[in-house]
């Protein structure tokens, strides 16, 4: 038998299939132009709430499925006999192969549609996150995190298309806010659930149900999300569209230094974390299993920061937002320093807030900036910011067993100071946001000149 959620969620699938009630849209608003968005989904009307509770449900469930591994990395390395570098590859292996999927998602979703993609990524993830918890080998469990990493490509990138082509631009950052304050939640959640569950049954069972809990967001996820009225369905896979558009995204000098902010935001971020369960589980601190997943209460900071750095980069621009993160970050690298563990608790906690300022910030820019074939944008900031996740993550294994935590600190104090440098070159809050994509070569001319625009 399959299980209830999904016997709902098949029951249901004529219904939803069926065309639901047009999202508010803003009806002084002049009416479409040769492509131009029909309405947007205003704020505090139904949709723009039932929009929001679904991306959050999409945020949390994708988000505490790729990151759930990363408090139980010690246990890895003890059940398997794993080195702290090997075990790191249950998390960098899944964000490795989610970082390319993305890119992938961004193209296939012109041709399947926003919602189903992104519905069918979160169940195929959570059922693979249950083929985990079974694997009987430290290999068939890589297998079953890479596979999981690559199926869940379709909710990162698409959800941020989603929100750039569908929600009134003046109210984008709030909303995109929310949808990474979910992000920050499910982190939070996946990693401390872990952890506590880890410590009084064992990681089989935490990542299993885990899994279960995945499969019912998915289903809520698709009775609520209002269905897109800006987005263009490509009915025929056209290679030459695809990658004349992520070539002129990438001739984009403005994307490509908010690709980079990403690179650099979550190697920061994931290195710090990867280790700190390390360092607190042995010596001098010897910290259990339950006592190390507090360390990622530190999240709670991450809902809060993004939704405000959201609203205020819409009242004050990126460049300020986006350096405050950096500088943020650092201030909690170096914290991390001490040796008294209120200091590092303190520390992880500026680094998380600072991350999420910085994501939350850039990855709202990407939609802006990018006004054609926005799911393309999307898709390659977020094969940057995984890319950072998955490659530095590993290399910090190497500074750890070689360095310590001194290594671990200098490695992410320098990004941040990279971050910092990138966030200066910045638009001022005065300066247009207006996407250069268009003498790119990412859209046709025409298209430019009236604000057509084409979903990616």
């Amino acid at each position: 038998m399959c299980p209830p959620a999904i016997a709902a969620a098949i029951t249901a699938a004529p219904a939803l299939l069926a065309p639901s009630p047009a999202p508010a849209i803003d009806t002084a608003r002049p009416g479409p132009v040769m492509g131009a968005p029909v309405g947007w989904i205003r704020a505090g009307t139904a949709a723009y709430r039932r929009a929001g509770l679904a991306l959050f449900l999409a945020g949390f469930a994708s988000f505490s499925l790729i990151y759930c591994v990363q408090p139980l990395l010690p246990a890895f390395a003890q059940s398997f006999s794993l080195s702290p570098a090997e075990s790191s590859l249950a998390l960098s292996l899944t964000t490795g192969l989610l970082a390319f999927s993305i890119v992938l998602a961004g193209a296939f979703s012109q041709m399947l549609g926003r919602r189903g993609l992104m519905f069918g990524s979160m169940l195929l993830a959570a059922l693979l996150n249950l083929s985990a918890a079974l694997a009987p080998s430290w290999h068939g469990l890589l297998v079953a995190r890479a596979l999981e990493g690559f199926v869940l490509g379709g909710v990162p990138a698409v959800a941020m298309a989603y929100l750039a082509e569908e929600i009134e631009p003046g109210h984008l950052g709030k909303a995109m806010g929310l949808y990474i304050g979910g992000t920050a939640f499910g982190a939070m959640i996946g990693r401390v659930g872990m952890g506590l569950m880890t410590e009084f049954t064992s990681w089989r069972a935490a990542l299993a149900v885990l899994g279960v809990l995945c499969i019912l967001s998915a289903v809520g996820f698709l009775l609520l999300l209002p269905r897109p009225r800006n987005f263009v369905p490509q009915r025929d896979f056209s290679l030459s569209f695809h990658l004349s558009a992520w070539a002129g995204h990438l001739r984009n000098r403005a994307l490509l230094r908010l690709y980079g902010i990403g690179f650099l935001l979550t190697s920061i971020f994931v290195t710090l974390f990867n280790y700190s369960t390390f360092r607190l589980s042995g010596a001098p601190y010897h910290l259990s299993q339950t006592q190390v997943s507090m360390l990622f209460l530190a999240f709670g900071f991450g809902i809060v920061s993004s939704s405000l750095a959201g609203s205020l980069a819409d009242r004050f621009g990126r460049r300020p937002l986006v350096l405050a993160g950096f500088l943020i970050m650092l201030a909690g690298v170096l914290l991390t320093m001490a040796s008294s563990l209120v200091a590092i608790a303190g520390g992880v906690a500026l680094v998380a807030t600072g991350f999420f300022i910085g994501h939350s910030v850039t990855s709202s820019s990407v939609g802006r900036l990018a006004s054609l074939s926005k799911g393309h944008a999307a898709s390659l900031y977020l094969l940057f910011y995984y890319i950072g996740s998955s490659v530095t993550g590993s290399i910090g294994g190497w500074f750890w067993e070689h360095g310590g935590w001194v290594s671990i600190a200098a490695l992410t104090g320098a990004l941040a100071l990279a971050g910092a440098i990138l966030a200066l070159g910045l638009p001022a809050p005065n300066e247009s946001s207006r996407s250069d994509s268009c003498r790119s070569g990412a859209s046709r001319p025409d298209s430019c000149r009236t604000g057509a625009h084409r979903g990616g």
